[in-house]
């Protein structure tokens, strides 16, 4: 049975064929063919119309074949981009025929397509992105950027994408962080450039060029090899700031000790006040313009090496002046110190040019230091010198005072005076502590230094035991006035019982050379020659003891409160 084509019907089939072959008929009856031939070529036609309609049910069967494998092309590649893309919808062809079921998957498939289409976009980029970032870190970023990175097109789940991009997030921090430490270290190579006065540009274009003019739109530069540069750059910038400010701190030093050695006046001082402020300073205080540039430097090298020279010309006064200082301490400390002498040796030292005057200098410092700690360990016993000084004046006031009868007369300053002796008993009675203190101090410190206490050439032990002797020779010698005073009363009251009254002298004629003492200035145990005065009087005082009644004696009234209370 014959299958016709869709498009024609049956009978519109058999009415066409019916007609040619009447047709036919026609021509074979007009040339006179045979049957046989008619048959014949009945027979071709016959056989022609079947290799037609072979061919197309050929053509047919492969159209159908082709079908089927697209169909299952299409499954296989939408169960292959199912798998890649990581969809978890499940897909079937359903019913119908082949063109049916190729309808419901196309637009499946489609869609698959573009979702891949889209996937391998993102992880072109993201890789792309890592690609760069791990080449800037790894410093060869012009050969990276030229390639596109390779996707694998098995694996375009949207987990691998997140672990990408999750990975391209660590590397921007990464280079957020890189970034920073370049800015920082750019930074602080700036400040460090500032202080010193170096070129900051070429400094930091030798270590990379993207770090001063980035070009292109290229980032500067964050890869191990520049920040291990600029680290080590940082570093030896500090090391070299460190070391500078070494340098300027010693200098500095020496040129206050030279500015000290010459009097250098303040003005030529103030020229170099900004190296001198930095002695006490730390490497962090130091942040001004210029302040350890090599210009300074060679210039405060210069100053020093000028106050040297300066500083060899005027040694010999130096010298004489570090003397006189010395000479001063121990005078004020009344030390006995051969000044004649020992100026001498030093301009004999000066002058044999045999000796450093920088450690002759030198020596002479520890001198005064050591002079100074002397005068410092003499100065509590000093300071009760003094008090034993004005005590003893003060007694020395109070005796001649009390042998003036005209000392309540009335007159100019008696009540000054008056007050005066009221102070001066006060202070005299405190004598005797005053004297033990200082003597047992005394003993204490020539006990410590193993030598003796010597007060104006003169040992102050000795001075302080031969004023304590001759003031309890003075007390014996009141007692005895006063023992001898209250027998001569006594002998002038028994006359007068005899032979009566005696007249009384003129006022004004008894003792008229007695005076009362108004200045200070009488010599006492502490004076410069305090040995030989305390000898001195010691004597006189024997002397006088010899007499039975003193040629300067004056008959004091009974009732006299000061006399009364000695």
């Amino acid at each position: 049975m014959t299958t016709l084509t869709p498009s024609l019907s049956p009978a519109r089939s058999q009415t066409t064929c019916a007609s040619l072959l009447q047709e036919l008929q026609i021509i074979w009856d007009e040339i006179g063919e045979s049957d046989g031939e008619r048959d014949k070529m009945l027979l071709e036609l016959e056989q022609e119309c079947l290799d037609i309609y072979r061919r197309k049910v050929e053509m047919t069967r492969k159209y159908k074949a082709d079908l089927h494998q697209s169909l299952a092309q299409s499954e296989s590649e939408i169960a292959k981009l199912v798998s890649a893309l990581g969809e978890h919808s499940s897909f079937s062809r359903g019913k119908g025929t082949l063109k049916q079921q190729m309808s419901s998957v196309r637009p499946v498939l489609e869609d698959l397509r573009s979702k891949k289409e889209q996937r391998i976009k993102d992880f072109t980029e993201t890789q792309s992105q890592i690609a760069r970032i791990c080449a800037e870190i790894a410093g060869n970023g012009h050969s990276i950027m030229s390639s596109d990175p390779q996707v694998n097109e098995h694996d375009l789940t949207i987990k691998k994408l997140g672990e990408l991009k999750s990975h391209l997030k660590e590397l921007q921090n990464e280079k957020i962080i890189r970034l920073q430490k370049v800015t920082s270290h750019i930074n602080m190579i700036h400040e460090l450039s500032v202080v010193m006065s170096f070129d900051f540009l070429k400094t930091v274009s030798g270590i990379h060029s993207s770090l001063i003019d980035p070009a292109n739109g290229q980032s500067k530069s964050i890869s191990n090899d520049t920040l291990a540069k600029l680290t080590s750059t940082v570093h030896s910038l500090q090391q070299e700031k460190q070391k500078r400010l070494q340098k300027l701190q010693c200098l500095g030093s020496i040129l206050v000790e030279l500015w000290n050695l010459l009097d250098s006046p303040t003005a030529e001082r103030k020229r170099f006040e900004h190296v001198t402020s930095l002695i006490s300073s730390s490497i962090d205080e130091v942040s001004k313009q210029g302040w350890l540039g090599l210009d300074i430097i060679e210039q405060v090298e210069v100053e020093v090496e000028r106050l040297n020279v300066l500083k060899a010309s005027k040694m010999k006064e130096l010298v004489f002046k570090r003397q006189n200082e010395l000479e001063e301490i121990y005078k004020g400390v009344h030390m006995d110190v051969n000044s004649n002498a020992a100026r001498q040796i030093l301009i004999n030292l000066i002058e044999s040019d045999n000796v450093d005057m920088s450690n002759l200098l030198s020596s002479m410092d520890d001198q005064i230091i050591k002079a100074k700690q002397e005068a410092f360990s003499r100065k509590d016993i000093l300071d009760k010198v003094e008090k034993w000084k004005n005590a003893s004046e003060e007694e020395k006031w109070l005796d001649d005072y009390e042998k003036d009868e005209n000392r309540y007369s009335a007159g100019r300053g008696v009540h000054k005076n008056l007050k005066r002796a009221e102070k001066a008993r006060i202070l005299v009675s405190k004598l005797p502590s005053i004297v033990e203190n200082l003597t047992a101090k005394v003993k204490a410190w020539e006990m410590e230094k193993g030598i003796p206490f010597l007060y104006d050439k003169a040992s102050l032990l000795h001075m302080l035991e031969e004023y304590t002797v001759l003031r309890q020779e003075r007390e014996e010698e009141k007692r005895r006035s006063r023992e001898q005073k209250r027998l001569q009363e006594q002998f002038a009251t028994e006359q007068e019982a005899l032979f009566g009254s005696r007249p009384k002298k003129p006022l004004g004629q008894t003792n008229a050379m007695v005076g009362t003492p108004t200045s200070r200035r009488v010599s006492t145990p502490s004076g410069r020659h305090g040995v030989s005065g305390l000898k001195e009087r010691r004597g006189s005082a024997k002397v006088n003891n010899n007499n039975v009644i003193p040629l300067n004696f004056v008959a004091l009234p009974k009732d006299d409160p000061i006399s009364g209370g000695n």
